[in-house]
């Protein structure tokens, strides 16, 4: 069952896909096949399975749910066990929202980490809950529909928030102003990836010292603010080598690498491959579960 919102006016979009076999089961990054790019919750109401997103296998346990941006990309073994919310930009702004749900930084462009969220006996019932009204609601059609939508999809976001809080923060005493600090530093992060590479490029823009965000992050999680920088890089790097054509120096000159060379380093000291290789050893994969499927 698939079921649509969409205002003709802003060209607001939510779509929810329960247990349909023909619901989009995998995204390509930087795919043109959606006129807007959308963001996208997926529930795993059924058996474990595979689910990859940018190039990395995750086992998608019973239960689990994870939220993913606009650009990343994906693919799930079964999407007919999965439950799944897409929307745009234009029907519901997440940094505009920010105030509101608190998931920027986290949830969303947390840097280059995917969040599975476990859920509880609980919470599955919150969301079961939670499901049944979006399903009245999209059937709904009045003047307020999209603004009861909007609002039980800002109530799943603060719900996965939330979970996200609880099983990825090292210290839970860690929220509140501290913890906004480290997602203002994951959205600049996000921003600025391409061009700068260094933590005192970004404590300036912060107006804070590199040490200072070091002792926040030892706090937030396991990684110093260098790795978060490193990791995004390498994140896009792998995506430009799986889903474009584009040449490793023309890739390594858009991710910011003067010299190419400096850039085939930075990679193979990440990947323990050359990017040459990488993007070989993928088409090979890709070649191979294509015939297998």
């Amino acid at each position: 069952m698939i079921l649509h919102y969409q205002d003709p006016a802003s060209n607001g979009l939510l779509e929810l896909s329960i247990n349909e076999p023909s619901a989009a089961a995998h995204r390509h990054a930087y795919s043109r096949s959606e006129t807007v790019p959308q963001y996208v919750i997926l529930w795993n109401q059924g058996k474990r399975q595979k689910l990859v997103v940018d190039g990395v296998e995750y086992q998608f346990c019973e239960q689990m749910i994870v939220a993913l941006g606009v650009f990343q990309a994906y693919a799930l073994e079964r999407s007919e066990e999965v439950t799944m919310w897409r929307y745009n930009r234009n029907f519901y702004c997440i940094s505009d929202h920010d105030h509101e749900v608190s998931c920027v930084g986290l949830l969303f462009y947390g840097a280059s980490d995917v969040m599975l969220l476990q859920t509880t006996l609980e919470e599955q019932r919150k969301l079961q809950l939670l499901l049944q009204v979006f399903e009245d609601e999209l059937r709904t059609h009045d003047t307020i529909q999209g603004e009861m939508l909007r609002a039980l999809l800002k109530r799943l976001i603060i719900l996965l928030t939330r979970l996200a809080k609880q099983q990825f923060l090292i210290d839970k005493s860690f929220t509140g102003g501290d913890l906004d600090i480290v997602r203002k530093f994951n959205v600049l992060v996000e921003q600025h990836f391409r061009k700068h590479h260094t933590v005192s490029d970004y404590a300036s823009m912060m107006n804070k010292s590199p040490k200072t965000l070091s002792n926040f992050f030892a706090l937030y999680n396991a990684k110093t603010p260098l790795e978060v920088i490193h990791d995004r890089i390498d994140l896009e790097a792998r995506r430009l080598l799986i889903y474009t054509d584009k040449s490793i120096k023309e890739i390594g000159y858009e991710l910011g690498f003067e010299e190419h060379t400096h850039f085939s380093n930075f990679f193979r000291k990440h990947n323990h491959i050359s990017p040459s290789d990488f993007r070989t050893a993928h088409k090979h994969a890709h070649s191979a579960m294509l015939q297998s499927a």
